[in-house]
């Protein structure tokens, strides 16, 4: 099938030195690090002539661990480790991990080895990333990591005695020498300290990430919705407003951007069922202007071009291009990775009436890298980072990168 799209111009493709299992990406100087789910390591690509990328580098991680997720901020290379759950657990289907805390559904980890930490690397030479720290942690590992500069890291982390990910403050003034500087959760994760579950049978608390403005930290907890955190000390987060529209909806809220020059924020649910098994997954837009009462007042169109829901694979929201600095930083454009419906371009100059201005759906990959039992051999596009000239690189999960032009007005 070849690919469809509206607004958007093929450059190329990479199968990304013959690991095209793809999570996280950034682009610095002129290469893209992109975190992989199965291959267990991080890929360095020359992009600096998008029209012909080149595999340079493969950072390896240890045994059995993940490292999907990264950060780039001048010339230092954050990366996650943390157990490859989906490859140590083989879990028979995907409610079994998101329906339920991973420290209970992640069993197998007594038997097996892992790194659990943040891993900092110097890339003052782009294609040859050198280790210069690594912070352990003592539990199931990081999951995601947000840093864009300055002395503080705010990372997802699963500490031992916590039924899931926290949120955990990580001081970097030194990035030879990272520490543990602060942690906040949600009422029930902190088991060892004899709290007990807030949340109903079924449903997973966990912090996926933050993305912080000012003083303010936007936080997505998956079935635990929305928190908005005052981080005005780091290493003490105060809690100023949560929202949860879960139930009735089925949860999964993954990525929270804000849009301080307009008072919004959007918040991606990653659709977490195949086939839609859960029903349609939505990005909301959300008024904070009180950011002690956030209020839902619109979502962006669901794309329908085609019946994406009996395509197989996942339908729905995953990663939204995050407004980075070195990145494009738009207010009224959104970029989303939405699982088999690929890339979606939204035009939210009207809050209240989200349209959608660009889309690129790839088509099917070559082969499988995802090794979950039952994965459809379908397009599963993961994350996208945007520069500043509009150029979109497009990570999948069995698919390689993708780099693709927006050419919409």
């Amino acid at each position: 099938m070849a690919p469809s799209s509206k607004n958007i111009r093929f450059l190329s493709r990479s199968d990304q030195g013959g690991r095209p299992d793809g999570t996280q990406i950034m682009v610095h100087k002129g290469h893209a690090y992109i975190g992989h789910t199965f291959s267990d390591g991080v890929s360095v690509l020359d992009v600096r002539d998008p029209l012909n990328p080149k595999p340079v580098t493969f950072i390896a991680a240890p045994a059995n661990t993940r490292c999907h997720h990264l950060q780039v901020h001048d010339d230092l290379l954050f990366v996650v480790n943390g157990a490859n759950v989906w490859a140590m657990q083989q879990y028979a289907k995907a409610q079994d991990y998101f329906g339920k805390p991973l420290a209970d559904s992640f069993s197998t980890r007594s038997s097996q080895q892992f790194a659990a930490g943040l891993r900092i690397f110097d890339i003052a030479d782009p294609a040859s990333p050198r280790e210069i720290a690594f912070l352990p942690v003592e539990g199931i590992g990081l999951h995601r990591i947000w840093y864009v500069g300055g002395r503080y890291a705010y990372v997802s982390a699963h500490f031992e005695g916590f039924t899931d990910h926290i949120m955990a403050v990580i001081d970097v003034a030194d990035p030879t020498r990272p520490a543990l500087a602060g942690r906040w959760w949600l009422p029930g994760m902190n088991r060892a300290g004899g709290e007990q579950p807030a949340w109903p049978q079924g449903r997973r608390w966990a912090f996926h990430h933050a993305i912080i403005a000012g003083n303010i930290a936007y936080g997505a907890w998956r079935d635990g919705g929305l928190t908005v955190l005052d981080i005005g000390d780091p290493t003490t987060p105060k809690l100023i407003g949560q929202r949860n529209w879960c139930p009735p909806f089925a949860g999964g809220t993954h990525t929270p951007l804000p849009l301080p020059g307009r008072n919004l924020l959007i918040v991606a649910d990653e659709a977490t069922a195949t086939n839609c098994a859960n029903g349609i997954a939505y990005t909301w837009v959300l008024d904070v202007r009180d950011p002690t009462n956030p209020v839902t007042i619109a979502t962006l169109p669901t794309p329908t071009e085609e019946d994406f829901c009996a395509k197989g694979g996942k339908f729905g929201p995953h990663n939204l291009h995050e407004n980075r600095p070195g990145s494009l930083q738009s207010s009224d454009l959104i970029f989303a990775t939405y699982h088999n419906a690929g890339l979606r371009v939204f035009d939210i100059a009207n809050a209240f009436a989200p349209r959608e201005v660009g889309y690129f759906v790839p088509p099917a990959p070559e082969r499988l890298m995802d090794t979950r039992p039952g994965a459809a051999q379908v397009i599963q596009t993961c994350d996208v980072f945007v520069d500043p000239q509009g150029v979109m690189y497009l990570t999948d999960t069995n698919a390689g990168l993708y780099i693709l032009q927006y050419e919409g007005n």
